[in-house]
């Protein structure tokens, strides 16, 4: 039996800006033929599938059409259904007919899904509106790069150069001499604003303003400014200045390398993004089940023997309330015994099953927990759910005061050893603008793995324990958070930005 094709239009970039019918067809796929031009962050929609990637300028060998085609077909004959993820809009300058063309002759059931093409996201993501009641009545999708075995152009640039409206040349970086001079030759003045935009909607997104004289040499080899990249012509061009948004954000052309857990960067990494930052996940340590369950299981067991249950991590309540329920016991084991809880990110991790916890400090520190705890100590019996590793500050509070600890890890932080090499030579070469640092345990680790190359970053850290552990290994931070939480580590961030660029400035 024959599969299905979806011709899938990526939009420009950004991975949010696939549409939701765009998204549930990824779902459904067993293959993806993906270009260069669509987000791989997209996969993610399909995480099963068989992901083959059909080329990507400066990174690996771009497939020819013909090859694409087979590759489609091959796997829709064998009865896969296939998704064809392309940038842009399917229908807008991205060879979607030739494929359709060679599934209409092979019987092969297809749908082609819209996406938002490069000069309809120019409007939204560099603040210049394509059309405009007063400048540009009209537009015209213009193609630098012709098919090479055309015997003469298709376009008509006298007509494009009388044009009343707004021109978005698109694939022009390598013929720009040859299409720019044939508009100023058809009549086109020099002088015409024009816009230059490469990689819109993505967080290195760059706008260069000039005139259409100048576009020839700003796109010359010697610039960089590599594909993918559209150019606007027309009156339009000079309105960003009161629409542009996307480059104007806090942390627009800062690179953030986010250093937690696959399981927790996420915390970090969205709102970095909507602020503008590129972010680079570099988990430096990663969580797992402990090597041995003896010392949970004990504490489970004796639970009514407990005052207290002390979580001084949403990973220790995640890992520890799980193996409970995973031992036939439920919350109702919990009862007798109060909760304690290091912070306000932890105290929600509880009452996501549904218990409400008893203590929570103030400033969200340990410290601060082992002094709220400190007035009701004497004599009790505390059981710390903790890391595999990590100080025992608190451990060691709560017993000077009279308490009676037992301490048993609930999950395993356990070193990664290296980075992808890519990501060590940015860090070399200064192309990292920030690490983050948010816990002792990531602080030695990501020592270990980058070294000396770290003094071209700055380090944010969470707290001024794991600031000690930085400088101690001469590695001083550029930003700490005021309260120990990613929010705070956000604006600690976006403050020190803020310094860097005004001066100093007040708390």
């Amino acid at each position: 039996m024959s599969g299905c094709v979806y011709l899938i239009g990526a939009g420009p970039g950004h991975p949010g800006l696939l549409t939701l019918r765009g998204a549930e067809l990824l779902a459904r796929a067993d293959v993806v033929l993906y270009d260069g031009l669509s987000n791989a962050d997209m996969l993610a929609h399909c995480p099963s599938a068989a992901h083959i990637c059909v080329g990507k300028h400066g990174q690996s060998r771009i497939w020819q059409q013909d090859e694409i085609i087979r590759e489609m077909l091959r796997h829709a004959r064998a009865g896969a259904c296939v998704a064809r993820l392309k940038g842009g809009d399917p229908a807008v300058f991205a060879r979607t007919a030739e494929e359709v063309q060679a599934l209409h002759e092979a019987g092969i059931p297809f749908e082609i899904v819209p996406g938002i093409t490069a000069a309809l996201a120019a409007g939204s993501y560099a603040g210049i509106p394509i059309t405009h009641r007063r400048f540009a009545s009209a537009v015209a999708l213009i193609t630098g790069h012709e098919e090479p075995g055309k015997s003469e152009s298709s376009l008509d640039w006298d007509a494009l150069a009388r044009f009343p409206g707004t021109l978005v040349v698109y694939m022009g970086v390598t013929t720009a001499q040859v299409w720019t001079q044939a508009l100023m030759t058809a009549g086109k003045s020099p002088a015409t604003p024009a816009a230059i935009l490469r990689r819109c909607s993505l967080p290195d997104q760059q706008t260069i303003h000039c005139r259409l004289e100048d576009v020839a040499g700003l796109l010359t080899p010697a610039t960089k400014l590599r594909p993918p990249v559209i150019v606007i012509i027309g009156e339009v061009a000079e309105l960003s200045d009161t629409m542009s948004w996307f480059e104007n954000r806090p942390l627009y052309g800062r690179t953030v390398m986010v250093t937690r857990s696959e399981q927790q960067a996420g915390e970090l990494t969205g709102p970095l993004r909507e602020l503008g930052a590129d972010v680079i996940e570099q988990p430096v340590i990663e969580i797992s089940d402990p090597e041995d369950w003896t010392g949970v299981d004990s504490i489970i067991e004796n639970l009514p023997t407990f005052d207290y249950v002390v979580f001084s991590s949403r990973n220790g309540v995640r890992f520890f309330l799980d193996r409970l329920l995973a031992t036939e016991h439920d919350m109702r084991f919990l009862a007798p015994v109060k909760i304690a809880v290091v912070g306000s990110r932890t105290a929600d991790a509880v009452r996501q099953y549904h218990l409400h916890p008893d203590v929570i400090p103030s400033d969200f520190s340990a410290a601060s927990l082992a002094q709220e705890l400190a007035n009701d100590t004497t004599g009790k019996r505390f059981a710390l759910i903790r890391a595999s590793r990590g100080p025992d500050n608190l451990a060691h509070t709560i017993e000077q005061a009279g308490g009676v600890v037992v301490q048993a890890a609930a999950y395993s932080h356990r070193d990664i050893v290296k980075a992808h090499p890519s990501l060590v030579e940015k860090i070399e070469r200064g192309e990292i603008d920030w690490v983050t640092v948010t816990s002792n345990a990531i602080a030695s680790s990501v020592i270990r793995m980058f070294g000396e190359a770290l003094h071209q970053c700055k380090l944010a850290s969470l707290s001024n324990g794991i600031s000690m552990t930085l400088s101690d290994a001469g590695f001083t931070p550029a930003a700490q958070a005021k309260h120990a939480t990613m929010e705070s580590l956000i604006e600690a961030i976006q403050k020190a930005e803020a310094t860097d660029s005004y001066g100093s400035i007040s708390s």
